[in-house]
């Protein structure tokens, strides 16, 4: 395995001169800000994001701005970044957040991941980025990098194994930590790229163990690139699309002519009422989420 410090040097280099110029990542970003980022950058790029964001954090740039808000106003303010009931996480973490921790946006990583809708990455990113803690921050573009520099693998597993998490671990270095977290996930956003990596630009290059060894193709089951024209996640965007537009309960016909199919129609109708992306009233019309 290649020394730590070999790897850590390099990539921090790198970082220097090529980083993004992102505001979560101003010196004067907010933990919630940074929250904010870490959900909304989930499968979602970075350029899909930027313009969201700046609109969430000027209309709520505290947990108790959204918390005083409906969970239809988080819903309807999420636009088309996808993954809506990501938006409704949020809601629920900044009523968590204003109800059980004054406000503050919590730096331990243990409480973070007891908020709702917080799993282990996003509790360690924040941790890390937010609060300059000791954690691995273990993203897809991380986890891409460490398959291919130390494991000589084109890809990691499906779902983080904890041979990963101890090699992240081992990886970490004892200062600067959140910046090496946040550096290496750079590289894999901007080099390391999953279908097309810049080897030649790669500060690594010379140490990594999968170029090394000839970039062996992935052994696993083919990688398939996520449908989405003609699927209830489509359908459930257009229902959802007419909701947010609406400012008001909307009348079933309103949400009917947006999708042809109506069995697929009701369906994700009901899934949308299900996950608690919308409620349907008494007088057969539909509104955004109320709480």
């Amino acid at each position: 395995m290649v020394e730590p410090h070999l790897l850590h040097n390099a990539v921090l280099s790198w970082y220097e001169d090529n980083a993004r110029d992102l505001p979560w990542r101003a010196a004067d970003a907010t933990p919630w800000g940074v929250l904010v980022s870490e959900i909304m950058l989930q499968q979602t790029p970075v350029v899909r994001v930027l313009p969201v964001w700046h609109e969430w954090m000027e209309r709520w740039p505290a947990p108790k701005d959204l918390a005083a808000e409906q969970p239809g106003e988080a819903v309807r303010h999420w636009g088309r970044l996808g993954y809506p009931r990501r938006a409704l996480r949020l809601h629920a973490c900044a009523r968590a957040i204003t109800d059980e921790h004054g406000g503050e946006v919590p730096a331990d990583h243990a409480t973070l991941l007891a908020l709702p809708g917080i799993g282990e990455y996003t509790a360690a990113a924040v941790a890390s980025f937010a609060y300059g803690g000791r954690h691995a921050v273990l993203d897809t573009n991380v986890r891409r990098v460490f398959a291919r520099a130390v494991r000589a693998e084109e890809y990691p597993p499906t779902a983080t194994s904890a041979a990963e998490r101890r090699l992240a671990e081992s990886l970490l270095p004892e200062l600067g930590a959140a910046r090496w977290g946040v550096a290496v996930m750079e590289l894999g956003a901007l080099v390391c790229s999953a279908r097309a990596p810049r080897c030649a630009d790669c500060p690594i290059a010379d140490v990594c163990a999968w170029r090394l060894a000839g970039k062996p193709p992935h052994a696993g089951p083919a990688r398939k690139g996520q449908t989405y024209a003609g699927t209830d996640r489509q359908c459930r965007g257009r229902l959802l699309a007419v909701l947010r537009e609406a400012h008001g309960p909307v009348p079933k016909a309103a949400l009917d002519v947006v999708w042809d199919d109506a069995v697929q129609r009701e369906r994700a109708l009901d899934g949308l009422i299900a996950d608690g992306l919308a409620e349907a009233l008494d007088d057969d019309t539909y509104r955004l989420p109320h709480a």
